[in-house]
């Protein structure tokens, strides 16, 4: 089967791209699901078994292991409705003529798998030679899955703390790796050597003897030395990452885990300097593991692709990406979240996100996961969430408790955004009879906690119309600083049309290249953490600024080289992205002046 696309669409929240894969991945494009909420999933299964008449039989919480059920039947069936799909494609009528052209129709123009399509239906369209043809050259995208390593909560029975397997991220991978798919675990926010090492509990994820593996790892990273360190630690069990997924630390959407003045460009370089050497080190200490444990070995290094994601968006960025680079894939978040035919978003959220500037688009503190969170300003949720605070009653009732995880006040984990939690913290907070600009500040540090993990999950309710009495009808958004500029409703071929140049959703022209946006969201990230440290900057707050500053100082002087040297790509604003990592380099020197002082 030939590769069909050179992007992918990355998880998106919680509920937003749900279902994604059920819309996409007939057409050969990859996609992936969060695996946060089986409250949520299992509502999906009972909406789609009653639309398309098919038995439902209720996965209650009386059930043991309800969590990794409700995933595995939720994603089985997605799996059996999406392979459905390309069956049909693939056994192609008269009646499906038009879904086979809509297949091709958006693959890339210089696609070898379009190309000869095109051959062969140019003097007819001869339907017996065109189905033998399909049946042995298209695939579906892959339907992959997401877990936040953060996000493994303990569980409890009846007040009895369940053993580690029941923690929130282990009963998410047991159910993945219980499923029909053959696809990929697209694992995020950083390390976690207790679920890595529950994986190699599943045969799914080791490789057979010609090198397959059913369920495949992919490492969200953010910089290459994580990268190396994470995927020798995976070999070192006999499990192999099939891809290492590289995302800017802050030119992203939802949870931005920053580089210590890293950028993206820098980063990508390395990857591709390193990748060979990057693969024969760590396939090396594979195959001894494999033979350790006494498993097939494969007569072959095993492949290991390189794609990147955060901040990209034109059509000149992305070829740029996967030909400077030598990347397998780029991933698109932003436009797909106005693309309301293949994601989840209720009409309130999309008119925000259409009509949302660089100054509705900010990271805050607002995630309870205690990590920063890239937000629309003035989100149905952050109206609810302050509601609550106006009448009094801060805080989430907090119906699922995916991120419970304060045992400040409790033996049994809080979310810093409950009711319960916050009502304990203000009360400490009022016996420190703090001045009364003291107190504000440190008040609304408590109260501006959001409850994500409903917020995140809710636009897929109301798409669909189903109740949201448990978790109200707020609606938390996630979307990157790219969302700016993009400010056009539009359809899934309108969307890949964009990506790869045939169309242009811009509509503004003062949209800066995306390694310049990054750079100057860092600036001001640095500039953020100067301030709050200024009146009692410690000797560690000293040097980490000193190192960030020197990274983004390398990083300036990294694309100066690299967009002075290019002879072929972007003629257009060459001039403009110079400009810009002046006007950065200088802004860098003020902050340093600013230190120093």
């Amino acid at each position: 089967m030939t590769y069909a696309h050179s992007f992918h669409i990355p998880v998106m929240g919680i509920g937003y791209t749900v279902d994604t894969p059920l819309k996409v991945s007939q057409y050969g494009i990859d996609s992936v699901i969060s695996l946060v909420d089986d409250i949520l999933l299992e509502k999906l299964r009972k909406m789609y078994c009653e639309k398309l008449e098919i038995p439902y039989h209720e996965i209650t919480d009386k059930i043991e292991d309800f969590r990794a059920e409700r995933i595995t039947s939720y994603l089985n069936l997605i799996n059996s409705l999406a392979e459905k799909k390309i069956e049909e494609l693939k056994n192609i009528t008269l009646e499906k003529t038009d879904e086979v052209k809509k297949f091709f129709s958006m693959l890339p123009d210089n696609s070898s798998l379009k190309q000869e399509f095109m051959r062969l239906t140019a003097k007819q369209f001869h339907i017996p030679e065109i189905k033998t043809w399909l049946q042995d050259n298209i695939s579906m995208g892959s339907i992959d899955v997401n877990i936040m390593t953060k996000l493994d909560k303990e569980n409890y029975s009846k007040d009895e703390l369940l053993p580690t397997e029941f923690n929130d991220a282990h009963a998410a991978l047991r159910g993945f790796a219980n499923s029909d798919l053959h696809s990929a675990l697209v694992l995020s926010a950083g390390m976690s050597p207790r679920l890595y090492g529950y994986m190699e509990q599943f045969e799914d994820f080791y490789p057979d003897a010609d090198g397959n593996i059913n369920k495949k790892i992919i490492l969200k990273v953010s910089d290459y030395r994580s990268a190396y360190i994470q995927g020798k630690f995976f070999a070192k069990k006999g499990l192999w990452v099939s891809e290492y997924r590289i995302e800017s630390g802050l030119n992203c959407g939802g949870h931005a885990f920053a580089t210590e003045g890293y950028l993206m460009g820098p980063i990508l370089d390395e990857f591709r300097n390193n990748r060979a050497t990057l693969g024969k080190s760590i396939h090396d200490i594979f195959i001894k593991a494999l033979a350790n444990k006494k498993r097939p070995i494969p007569t072959e290094q095993l492949p290991l692709k390189v794609t990147a994601q955060g901040g990209v968006g034109t059509a000149e960025e992305h070829h740029f990406l996967l030909d400077h680079y030598n990347l397998d894939s780029v991933g698109w978040g932003t436009p797909f979240m106005l693309t309301p035919d293949i994601v989840n978003v209720d009409d309130d959220t999309l008119q925000r996100l259409i009509d949302a500037k660089e100054g509705d688009l900010y990271l805050s503190d607002c995630s309870p996961v205690g990590v920063p969170y890239n937000t629309l300003r003035g989100n149905s949720k952050d109206i609810e969430r302050q509601g609550f605070v106006d009448q009094g009653r801060p805080g989430s009732t907090c119906p699922q408790k995916h991120l419970s995880f304060s045992k400040e006040f409790t033996e049994k984990a809080l979310c810093t955004a409950s009711r319960s939690y916050q009502r304990l913290k203000l009360q400490k907070l009022d016996e420190e009879n703090l001045p009364e600009a003291e107190y504000r500040e440190e008040f609304n540090k408590i109260v501006e906690k959001e409850c994500i993990c409903v917020g995140l999950g809710t636009p897929a309710l109301l798409v669909n119309n189903i109740d949201t009495k448990m978790e109200g009808a707020g609606v938390s958004s996630c979307p990157g600083p790219n969302m700016a500029y993009f400010s056009k409703k539009s359809n899934l071929e309108e969307t890949v049309d964009h990506i790869y140049g045939r169309v242009n959703l811009i509509t503004r022209t003062d949209r800066p290249h995306m390694f310049v946006k990054e750079l100057k969201i860092y600036i001001e990230y640095l500039k953020d953490k100067i301030d709050a440290a200024t009146d009692s900057m410690t000797e560690k707050q000293e040097k980490y600024f000193l190192s960030f500053s020197a990274n983004l100082q390398d990083g300036i002087n990294y694309y100066n080289k690299l967009f002075s040297g290019l002879s072929d790509k972007f003629q257009d604003t060459k001039s403009q992205i110079l400009t810009d990592l002046d006007a950065g380099m200088k802004a860098l020197h003020l902050l340093k002046v600013k230190k120093e002082k």
